[in-house]
């Protein structure tokens, strides 16, 4: 399998399963990611997810760079350097899920937290997935590492990932991810604010479950509407955000009673 997914209570828990190989994402991992990501956003039950990688050495190593059985090394690159330069209106697999915030499959923006337990190499796509879907990310001391994996290969990517990454972490820390390619561990990425927490292996999940517990016993609708609020008008001025915040607390006094107690 290439992605085990299971709920329990309100959380869902979705891990790449594919440790032989780094826990790549190549088609049909990408296919299934998708179906489970579009499962979580409908499944009103569902109020936070888990995401993590099979075993202790990688969270996710990025895409499947082998060409495809049948095709040529030459081929291969003239179909990678085509979707580089005239890339899929979706993202690698052309898929146009989305689940909700329709950035596409496996790179969804869901309006439900998605807590990132970062197990060991996040890299490439891996590295896309927590830029994109994640919105707390804790990491562990021992094995986590991660790379952005696009410049050493001669190419910049076709995913929003450095967009994000500039964002999401001050401008100079971010540079340097981008232009040296180099990789660095779970400390430095605290450091500058691309993780949350780091902690011990064997407390990765425990701790990610706990704050999925918390996060899970808010009220529902106001927790969406709180990440979609923070995600969608980060970019809008201050006064013009304070209007729609405004919008959404009189939506909500009228859609639930979550919030009455």
């Amino acid at each position: 399998m290439g992605v085990l997914y299971e709920k329990k209570g309100h959380i869902a828990y979705v891990t790449i399963d594919n440790p032989e190989k780094g826990n790549i994402l190549d088609h049909e991992t990408s296919d299934e990611i998708s179906r489970v990501w579009k499962d979580i956003w409908e499944d009103r039950d569902v109020r936070a997810t888990i995401l993590t990688g099979s075993g202790d050495r990688h969270f996710c190593a990025g895409h499947n760079l082998a060409p495809p059985p049948g095709v040529s090394a030459e081929d291969f690159d003239r179909i990678r350097t085509e979707n580089i330069f005239w890339p899929l209106s979706g993202t690698v697999n052309g898929a146009k899920i989305g689940a909700d915030g329709r950035l596409g499959d496996h790179y969804p923006q869901i309006w439900k937290p998605v807590i990132g337990a970062v197990n060991g190499w996040a890299a490439g796509a891996g590295f896309y997935i927590l830029l994109t879907t994640t919105d707390i990310r804790i990491a562990c001391d021992q094995h986590a590492r991660f790379k952005f994996a696009l410049l050493s290969q001669g190419w910049v990517g076709n995913g929003p990932g450095a967009s994000y990454l500039t964002r999401q972490i001050a401008h100079a820390d971010a540079m340097k991810i981008l232009l040296t390619d180099e990789a660095f561990d779970a400390k430095e990425a605290l450091r500058i604010n691309l993780i949350n927490e780091v902690v011990a292996h064997d407390q990765l999940m425990i701790r990610s479950e706990e704050i999925a517990d918390r996060i899970a016993g808010m009220p529902p609708v106001a927790v969406r509407m709180m990440k979609e609020f923070a995600i969608r008008f980060r970019d809008v001025p201050v006064s013009e955000a304070w209007r729609v915040q405004t919008l959404f607390n009189t939506l909500l006094t009228q859609l639930t009673t979550d919030g009455d107690e």
